[in-house]
């Protein structure tokens, strides 16, 4: 069955993420962020960005916990919420390369509520902030 995403469920995930952005490797950029993906099982994976010296090796947050779900139960699941927060309360959406990964696993109504740098939480259909991502173009002949 899956997991309603309530105003209580989207607390829990934010309280989730900005305990996984407390483990956050950041001395370049001193930007902590943490993410929680909740998926259609109803679990719920987090991670948090991990800095590199040359930033370009940098992840962040929502791919390392995407990397972490897919290590630790194979990538059958489908991510129905991520919610993205961090420490600094600057607003937070995931980046190109995150929407990206992201779009091979999120469920057809999956939403995005991240940081809106006022205090609060925006939420965004995953659709709409990755309206032309790459798709598996053997299989799928329109953009």
């Amino acid at each position: 069955m899956r997991p309603e995403t309530t105003p209580e469920k989207i607390q829990e995930l934010q309280n989730a993420a900005a305990a996984a952005a407390k483990n956050a490797y950041a001395p370049y950029s001193g930007f902590r962020v943490g993410a929680a993906l909740l998926f259609d099982d109803g679990s719920m994976v987090t991670g948090c960005n991990v800095e590199n010296i040359s930033y370009g090796l940098t992840i962040c947050a929502e791919r390392a916990a995407l990397v972490r779900a897919i290590s630790e139960s194979a990538a059958q699941r489908r991510i129905v919420a991520v919610v993205i927060t961090n420490l600094n309360g600057a607003a937070s959406p995931p980046c190109g390369a995150c929407r990206q990964m992201l779009g091979e696993f999120v469920a057809e109504d999956a939403v995005v509520y991240f940081a809106n740098g006022q205090g609060g939480t925006r939420a965004v259909p995953f659709a709409e902030l990755l309206p032309y991502g790459f798709s598996d173009w053997k299989n799928n002949a329109s953009c």
